[in-house]
């Protein structure tokens, strides 16, 4: 299908004089199944196709984009791509299509995630709200099994396609004074345990009951893998060439400094085994696997074609679909982690809170990277190397430069998912003075 139509747009350009074209063709199907009050009351599912096209005149380029694949529809999108191209002011950067390359293909298709009925994760809900309510709580949540497939075409002979399933669950169990929430994602859903997840909600409901309230103040704080991910993925759209030519990043003089401990090693690795996404970019170059930061030092960062060029660098595969404002970014983030795990930390912890998620993240300090926001759903005041209670919930004030500087102990890493950010394999993390800057409301 994706060929054909390609054929076609091919030919609708060229009887408008325009020799170089790029299409992608994203198809997915989406299924959710949505609950709350200990009840479902939402099933949806649908199904999209569309055709995204950009020719490259004489160092001009623009993108026009459909869901109408037949003739006409692809004609008009062609014209309307090769019309705003010509109405746009050239760039004398702008690279030319990019040439096949080599592309390894990554299975992350799974039928037991793309055939998933909503009888069958309407089941899997059933029983996860099942095991909220046996708390006397209640249950709101989703959970999604999804199919896409992108493929990327240029009239230079890139041809590029890649499938991926991918399912999510996440549950919030909510008592009379206090909440749990647990999430998990992957491609084979069968790697996810709704009812583990369930009960490890109610678990966090169930024992920040009857909550504390503690003075603000710079505190040792365990944060579980969720809550790494969305606080420490704030800074990685940073690690981009287009990004620091524009000044606009934290690492603007910076590059080869130690800026975090030596125990924080970060890779991008589209290939590691706990990872999603394709193994190409939206250019069509393959992915390299880059070390962003080894034993806190910043060693590589990611590069489009255009920005690889200007830079005097070779391209990394992380570019976005041009054109575009931001250039590149890593994707696949890989946090080294440690042996300590979330319970050894808690036990060699004399006080400190631990900490489930986190959310309201909102940047402060773009060059220092500090930021603001507030734990929720499970937050506890650990003592005497024990969870001894719930504590009412906390704004934070932090600086990543120094927080990813006081980190005193690892676990291995997991993939994990939150809200604030992409899905990233990530460790927990135990960190010494972990500034909160007043109690909230709830």
């Amino acid at each position: 299908m994706s060929d054909e139509l390609f054929q076609r747009v091919v030919e609708a350009a060229r009887a408008l004089g325009v020799s170089e074209i790029e299409a992608i063709v994203s198809e997915e199907t989406q299924a959710l199944t949505r609950f709350a009050n200990n009840a479902i009351h939402q099933n949806v599912s649908e199904r999209s196709t569309q055709l995204s096209v950009r020719p490259v005149i004489d160092g001009r380029t623009a993108r026009a984009t459909t869901n109408r694949l037949d003739g006409a529809g692809i004609r008009d999108v062609v014209a309307e791509a090769i019309a705003l191209t010509r109405l746009n002011a050239r760039d004398a950067d702008l690279p030319p299509l990019a040439e096949p390359a080599e592309i390894e293909d990554l299975h992350r298709h799974f039928e037991s995630t793309a055939q998933a009925t909503p009888e069958e994760r309407a089941q899997a809900v059933a029983e996860a709200i099942g095991a909220v309510a046996g708390e006397g709580q209640t249950a709101a949540g989703i959970y999604s099994t999804d199919e896409s497939r992108f493929a990327l075409y240029n009239s230079r002979g890139v041809s590029a396609s890649y499938r991926e399933t991918m399912a999510r669950f996440s549950i919030t169990a909510m008592a009379g004074d206090s909440s749990g929430w647990a999430k998990a994602s992957a491609c084979d859903r069968r790697a996810l345990d709704p009812v583990a997840l369930a009960r490890t909600a109610a678990h966090k409901a169930r024992e920040s009951s009857d909550p504390r309230e503690l003075a603000a103040g710079r505190y040792t704080v365990i944060l579980e893998p969720a809550a790494v991910l969305d606080l420490v993925g704030q800074m990685f759209m940073d690690f981009s060439g287009t990004a620091i030519a524009d000044g606009r990043s934290f690492l603007n003089d910076r590059i080869g400094e130690k800026l975090f401990g030596e125990n924080i090693t970060v890779y991008d690795d589209a290939r590691h085994p706990l990872q999603a996404g394709a193994g190409f970019d939206a250019e069509g170059v393959p992915r390299r696997r880059l070390t962003l930061v080894e034993a806190g030092v910043v060693r590589e960062i990611a590069y489009c074609r255009q920005a690889a060029a200007l830079a005097g660098k070779a391209p990394t595969g992380h570019g976005f679909p041009l054109p575009n404002d931001t250039g590149e970014a890593p994707m696949n983030i890989v946090i080294a982690g440690g042996d300590t795990g979330v319970d050894e930390m808690v036990a060699a912890t004399e006080r400190g809170i631990l900490v489930t998620r986190l959310w309201y993240i909102r940047e402060v300090d773009p060059y220092e990277k500090i930021f603001t926001g507030m734990t929720r759903d499970g937050t506890f005041l650990v003592e005497g190397g024990k969870v001894t209670g719930g504590v009412r919930n906390f704004r934070f004030n932090v600086g990543l430069m120094e927080m990813l500087s006081n980190v005193e102990a690892l676990s291995p890493a997991v993939r994990a998912s939150g809200e604030e950010t992409f899905d990233m394999v990530v460790p927990a993390m135990k960190v010494r003075g972990f500034n909160f800057t007043e109690v909230t409301r709830f």
